[in-house]
C-alpha cells in the first residue's frame, strides 16, 4: 500500500508535520521562519504585523531592472565608505511579529555605532538606517504596514521606488514620523549618510552613467570625509 503525503504539509511523518507557509497567515516570528525553513522554493516572503506577504514572481522590466540599477547605486556609495555596510533581500528580525526582508539596505556597522547588530545565526536584529523597496505603486503595502513598521522601529530614511507610477519617495525620520526629503540640485542628498546622492530623475530614465556621477560627486566632498573620519573614530572607541 503507496502513502501519499499531505501536500500542506513539508514533512508528512509523525512528529515533523510543518505546515507549508501560506500568505495571509498570522504568526509569530519564531512559527514564521520555522515555516520558512521547511518550504522549499520560496524566494521572498516578509512578516509584517503578524501577517505573511509572499511576492510573486517579478518581471524584469518593473522590478528586477530598477532593483539591480539602485542596489548598484547604493554598493558604490557602500564601496567608497569605510564603517558601512549593505545588504540585498537579507531577512531582519525586528520584533515578535515583523520579519521584512527589504530589497536593499545600507547600515552603519555596529562596529562602527550603527544601530543594528548580527545575531549568531547571521540574521541582523533591528534596523539597518537605510531602507529600499522597490514597489508596483502608491497602492503597494511597502508604503503602508511596512512603512509604519519601519518608521515605529527607527529606520531614518526609507527609499521607495513606484515603478508604475514612475516615481522614487525618500523619506526621513524626523520627531517620529517620516517627511519627504526634498531635491537639492536635482539630487537626494542623505541626512544620515552624508556624500549618498541620488539622482532620481537619471535613475527613472535609466540613465546609470549619470547616476553614478552625482554618487561619485557626493562622496567627493569634504561631508563624506568627515563622515568618514567620524565612522573611524567611533571604531576606535573603547568598548566598540
Amino acid at each position: 500500500m503507496s502513502t501519499i503525503a499531505d501536500p500542506s504539509f513539508s514533512d508528512a511523518r509523525p512528529g515533523n508535520r510543518v505546515p507549508r507557509l501560506q500568505p495571509g497567515d498570522r504568526l509569530t516570528r519564531p512559527e514564521f521562519e520555522r515555516r520558512f525553513d521547511a518550504t522549499p522554493g520560496i524566494k521572498k516572503a516578509e512578516l509584517i504585523e503578524g501577517t505573511v506577504y509572499m511576492s510573486p514572481p517579478v518581471s524584469d522590466a518593473y522590478h528586477g531592472e530598477p532593483h539591480f540599477n539602485l542596489s548598484g547605486l547604493l554598493m558604490h556609495y557602500v564601496a567608497l565608505t569605510p564603517g558601512i555596510a549593505g545588504g540585498d533581500n537579507s531577512s531582519l528580525r525586528i520584533d515578535l511579529d515583523n520579519v521584512p526582508q527589504p530589497d536593499v539596505y545600507v547600515r552603519i556597522l555596529e562596529s562602527n555605532g550603527g544601530q543594528a547588530r548580527l545575531d549568531e545565526e547571521g540574521y541582523i536584529v533591528g534596523v539597518p538606517e537605510l531602507v529600499a523597496e522597490i514597489a508596483a505603486s502608491s497602492v503597494s503595502y511597502d508604503l503602508h504596514a511596512k512603512l509604519n513598521v519601519y518608521r515605529r522601529n527607527g529606520v531614518k530614511e526609507y527609499v521607495v521606488w513606484r515603478v508604475h507610477d514612475r516615481a522614487l519617495d525618500w523619506f526621513a525620520l524626523r520627531g517620529g514620523q517620516y517627511e519627504p526629503l526634498g531635491l537639492t540640485e536635482g539630487a537626494f542628498r542623505s541626512e544620515v549618510f552624508p556624500g549618498l546622492w541620488i539622482d532620481p530623475a537619471a535613475l527613472l530614465r535609466g540613465d546609470m552613467r549619470a547616476a553614478i556621477q552625482t554618487i561619485t560627486q557626493g562622496t567627493s566632498t569634504p561631508e563624506h570625509a568627515a563622515f568618514v573620519a567620524r565612522l573611524q573614530d567611533a571604531a576606535a572607541k573603547p568598548g566598540s
